[in-house]
């Protein structure tokens, strides 16, 4: 009894002291990262000298600081600073604080009392200007803060009389960034109201008001120091550029300025100058030891030509830059450029009446007795009497034939801007631009024929003009070719002799380069629209006819004379009565590439036969309106279906998509719109067929082959949204959404498949969890859009995310598979503009049939040629994929330098891409096209900031992969066995 009593008092015992133990809360651990200023504070005392402090600290600007951590590093930064010595650490110091005041999510008002006390304590000018740089980046931290802007401002006018140029440099550097700038001025540029930039400061009472700054920086103008000099020119625009309006009493310092022994200082007063310039145009100055007057910006015009002429070539490029963007100046002194000839000896000639009026003013009359001394008295200084500065005669001139290729190049673009603005200019500019096509650099030549390209509506062509622009035909350089092509389409020339002299000319091009084919034949055509009444007298010479003799029928295989075709084809289309001298074959001809070059060849009414193909209705300037009328009932048709099982939904989606494909064949203006249209309703037909009730209400053994279609047309959705997302330009944020919402249709599609084909529930529990993750990363990325939603798949999924998440993998799938049977139609709102992404392949042709034969195990170069239309970032996402017959491929990536841009939204691609194979016994074709590179992270980073994307990983963000866009070409290849 009593051994029992024991154990049950043992059992109670037990429980009494087990209970607590069960119900007590475990212990949450937490994680915190080491203290960076601890660390710090550690390296720092372990530092025996000056030398093991550098190190310490260059090792610590190496690593990252959060944004918490900053106000106690820069604390035990500054408890250093007062024990240190040297002057290195100190600036080091002072360095490191101005960087970790630039951390993301980080308030440096917080650190700034304590930087500013440092400035009671030390003495060396170096760290005094490392500290003012600190304060400058501190300030434009906080620009919305007008005391702290204040007291930097304070601090700047203290040391404006530092003996060391480095600090005055950077108190003008501050005054320049956080001057105020809200005084409203009069129309003299005078302040109305004063306001303060600074407080009080010694010798000044009250503070220093906008006027007074503006003073105080242009005092700095004579500075002994040239670099101050300079640092107060850039401290002045910078108030320029913050909206602030700089007096015209300055324009006399910064005209001196431009005769400074200083290189940089004479580069700052050009701008300076040409400032002043723009905002008193119309002011009138006095010209020196003179009577007469010009306005402010023919004064400056002037001034900043001479300094074309400098001896530093920095100063010439400053200066040729800045007369390009003078657009207001007088045209005789803008033609005075062009001219080496001063003007009137620099003299300005009195008339009769005022001379007889001086001597009779003097009282002085010719006595007879001493030759010429009726002269006047006065001696003419020609340095002083100026209508004009002398370097702004033949200014242009001098920049053309400057010895630095930058300076030419600057001057050829300013000329480009002047005579874009003055047709009497283009036309006198027309000779010196020509000539610079015989430069030795190419990019100078290269730069000149663009600008002649540009200016090219206002002037006509001369012979011997001619003939200096064609000769650069013989260049090596394929850039400097197409260039001049791109040139002559948009040139006029005089006379017939001259389109005769261009043509053959291009066909010696054609002969020496055949690459330029295409280019070639593209030059011909616009010269041929351009001057119709010019090529008519030469079509008999041109085609070889003749009135009473059959001449024989040229080989259409000749490019040289499928390039005379065009020239007049293309000229008949303006003039009717050019077809009576075109003879039988030339009809067959004309037939024959209408159909095969239609780009290159117009239609034409030819008498005697029908209209030719390609004239329809439909051209015109009410055909896109129309054709855009078309697309919008088109879609508000589509509008009409509510549910993708309605009746009928499927022939509706298939007649659309066929009415919008032809579209887009018929107005290449609408292709892009179409094209986008079409895809997404085939998306949405493609859901529709998949989801049909036969598929889902049979058991999965007995719909083998409705699932595999199903299968299909998940996958083909997905492929067909990155096509849509990826490959066409211009979308909006509702369209963005609009994609992801069908991609996360297919997505469900293809989980609800894989379980009616898969057995278990492990397999599932992954994919539930992504596809889960992927609708919250849409309510994330689309949360804006998501109101427009609602009755759609994605707004039906968020109304049961809760349920979503605490469901069963099979209880999810019946979820969706229900969703996704009675989910609405989600209508498509296209935006202004779509464009499609196109690439064309000029070489190779694929036409050839002689096989490119090379020694197998080594590499032959392919050269390739395409057109580019519409593609974003060329240079990362353009890929060249060649496939071989034997199932091998190979993905190139162009280097940039392959790329060019030659007009908005296109890009051409000329590369080379090297192929190797070991030997075959005969010839085959391997398949070159194009590939655009995505990658669906782009969005995500976009929209998303770096701390959000931290902890989120959309499933769809790691989605990398290839679009082929533009049609493939088939080159035969014949790799040899090598010789032993």
């Amino acid at each position: 009894m009593a051994a029992h009593l024991k154990k049950r008092v043992y059992e109670e015992f037990s429980k009494v002291v087990q209970l607590p133990q069960e119900e007590a809360p475990a212990k949450k651990l937490r994680l915190t990262k080491p203290s960076k200023s601890a660390a710090l504070h550690i390296d720092l005392c372990k530092a025996s000298n000056p030398t093991d402090a550098l190190q310490y600290l260059l090792h610590f600007a190496r690593s990252s600081v959060e944004a918490e951590s900053v106000e106690g590093v820069v604390r035990i930064l500054l408890e250093h600073y007062y024990k240190e010595q040297d002057n290195s650490v100190r600036l080091k110091i002072a360095s490191l604080i101005g960087l970790l005041s630039k951390t993301q999510n980080f308030n440096p008002e917080s650190i700034l009392d304590d930087t500013l006390n440092t400035f009671n304590t030390e003495k060396s000018h170096q760290v005094l200007a490392q500290l003012l740089d600190t304060l400058l980046v501190i300030g434009t931290q906080l620009p919305e803060s007008l005391i702290v802007r204040h007291r930097l401002i304070e601090v700047a006018y203290k040391h404006l009389s530092d003996t060391y140029f480095g600090v005055r440099n950077k108190c003008l550097q501050l005054l320049g960034c956080l001057g105020n700038v809200d005084t409203p001025l009069n129309k003299d540029g005078q302040g109305l109201v004063p306001a303060v930039i600074g407080g009080s400061a010694p010798g000044v009472s009250g503070g220093v008001c906008v006027r007074d700054a503006q003073s105080l920086i242009s005092d700095y103008f004579a500075d002994q120091d040239p670099r101050v000099r300079t640092a107060a020119i850039k401290a002045m625009l910078q108030l320029h550029e913050r909206g602030l309006k700089i007096q015209q009493t300055i324009y006399d310092q910064a005209c001196q300025l431009l005769c400074d022994d200083y290189e940089q200082v004479r580069s700052a007063a050009v701008q300076m100058v040409w400032v002043l310039s723009q905002l008193y145009p119309e002011s009138i100055v006095p010209i020196p030891s003179s009577n007469e007057q010009v306005r402010l910006v023919d004064d400056s015009f002037g001034k900043i030509s001479h300094m074309v002429s400098d001896g530093s070539w920095v100063v010439r490029v400053q200066a040729a830059k800045t007369l390009g963007n003078m657009l207001q100046v007088s045209p005789h002194f803008l033609e005075q450029t062009l001219d080496k000839k001063l003007m009137s000896d620099l003299r300005r000639k009195r008339t009769a009446h005022e001379r007889a009026k001086e001597l009779y003013a003097s009282g002085e009359f010719s006595s007879g007795r001493k030759w010429a001394d009726d002269a006047p008295k006065e001696k003419v200084d020609t340095s002083a009497v100026n209508l004009i500065a002398s370097g702004a005669c033949g200014a242009f001139v001098h920049g053309l034939e400057d010895e630095m290729y930058e300076v030419r190049i600057a001057a050829v673009d300013a000329l480009s801007a002047l005579a874009q603005s003055s047709a009497s200019f283009a036309e006198k500019c027309l000779d010196f631009l020509v000539d610079m096509f015989n430069d030795e650099i190419e990019e100078v030549r290269l730069q000149s024929i663009h600008v002649l390209r540009q200016i090219s509506t206002n002037i006509t062509l001369r012979e011997d003009q001619l003939d200096t622009v064609l000769a650069v035909l013989e260049d090596s350089s394929r850039d400097i070719r197409e260039a001049l092509h791109e040139l002559l389409c948009f040139t006029n020339v005089s006379t017939k002799e001259c389109i005769q002299l261009a043509l053959l000319e291009l066909l010696k091009n054609l002969t020496k380069y055949p690459t330029d084919r295409n280019s070639v034949w593209k030059c011909l055509k616009f010269l041929g629209c351009r001057h119709p009444t010019l090529v008519l007298p030469l079509v008999p010479e041109l085609l070889s006819t003749h009135p009473y003799f059959h001449t024989p029928e040229p080989d259409m295989d000749d490019p040289a004379y499928i390039a005379v075709l065009v020239l007049v084809f293309n000229a008949a289309q303006s003039c009717p009565t050019m077809t009576a001298l075109f003879s039988d074959h030339t009809f067959r001809h004309y037939t024959y590439l209408r159909d095969s070059l239609s780009h290159l060849v117009p239609p034409l009414r030819l008498p005697g036969r029908t209209q030719a193909p390609g004239v329809s209705g439909i051209e015109g300037s009410g055909s896109v309106e129309s054709a855009q009328l078309f697309l919008q009932q088109s879609l508000s048709r589509i509008s009409t279906i509510h549910n993708l099982q309605d009746p009928g939904a499927q022939d509706l989606l298939n007649f659309t998509i066929r009415d919008l494909q032809r579209l887009g064949e018929l107005q290449t203006e609408l292709a892009g719109a179409a094209d986008f249209s079409a895809t997404y309703l085939r998306c949405q037909l493609l859901l529709t067929k998949a989801l049909q009730e036969k598929l889902w209400t049979m058991a999965v053994p007995l719909c083998l082959k409705h699932n595999a279609m199903a299968t299909a047309a998940a996958k083909q959705m997905l492929e067909e949204t990155y096509k849509l997302e990826f490959l066409y330009s211009g979308l909006e944020n509702r369209q963005v959404a609009t994609i992801h919402h069908v991609r996360l249709q297919a997505k469900a599609l293809q989980l609800v498949l894989t379980a009616r084909t898969r057995r278990g529930v492990e397999p599932l529990i992954s994919v539930c969890e992504k596809f889960l993750q992927e609708v919250e990363s849409f309510q994330r990325l689309f949360v804006v859009e998501l109101p427009h939603l609602q009755e759609s798949f994605v707004g039906k999924l968020l109304d049961l995310s809760p349920k979503l998440s605490a469901c069963k993998p099979g209880e999810l799938v019946k979820i969706l598979q229900t969703t996704l049977r009675q989910s609405g139609f989600l209508n498509l709102q296209l935006p202004k503009q779509v464009q499609r992404a196109s690439a064309t392949i000029i070489e190779p042709t694929g036409e050839s049939d002689n096989p490119l034969r090379f020694t197998s195990g080594l590499v032959v170069a392919l050269d390739i040629d395409a057109t580019l239309e519409h593609v974003q970032d060329p240079h990362n996402t353009v890929k060249v994929q060649v496939l071989y017959p034997d199932g091998q491929y190979h993905v190139i990536q162009p280097k940039p330098g392959d790329f060019r841009s030659p007009g908005p939204h296109r890009h051409r691609l000329i590369t080379q891409v090297y192929l190797s194979h070991s030997a075959w016994t005969e010839a085959c074709q391997i398949e070159v096209r194009l590939l655009l590179a995505y990658s669906s992270s782009r969005l995500c980073k976009a929209v998303w900031s770096d701390s959000s994307t931290e902890g989120l990983q959309p499933a769809e963000g790691a989605t990398e992969g290839t679009i082929p866009f533009g049609k493939p070409v088939k080159v035969f290849i014949m790799p040899k066995p090598a010789r032993r």
